[in-house]
């Protein structure tokens, strides 16, 4: 067992990709993942999950379809399960999701921007 603290900065100077979430944690079924973003994302949803974004640097945008929720450093917002949103960063965002264990990151989307999933860093 080792009982060294996980550190934000390390874990984001590991990777340079966008939209591409990592797991660096697990909770029982729950996965902590650090993503860099920028740029538009697509429009989904989770129908069986809430969605926490936790923003470390930058501010992020959520849009709904009839609002949005504006995140900025050390700010988190939970997207209630099947509420369709869609994150906008107009600068890099770094922040940390959680969500249960095999959720993809564009519900049932799909599409080119769906990472790939269970990738630890």
């Amino acid at each position: 067992m080792s009982y060294a603290p996980i550190n934000f900065q390390q874990k984001l100077g590991m990777f340079d990709e966008q939209w591409q979430p990592k797991v660096i944690a697990e909770m029982n079924d729950y996965q902590f993942k650090i993503v860099k973003i920028e740029g538009d994302f697509v429009w989904h949803d989770h129908q069986d999950t809430d969605e926490t974004f936790i923003v470390i640097e930058g501010n992020l945008r959520i849009d709904f379809r009839d609002g949005a929720v504006h995140v900025s450093p050390g700010e988190m917002f939970v997207v209630p399960k099947g509420v369709e949103h869609k994150p906008y960063a107009e600068n890099e965002v770094k922040m940390l999701l959680i969500e249960p264990r095999g959720v993809p990151n564009t519900g049932h989307e799909g599409g080119e921007r769906t990472a790939q999933n269970d990738v630890w860093i």
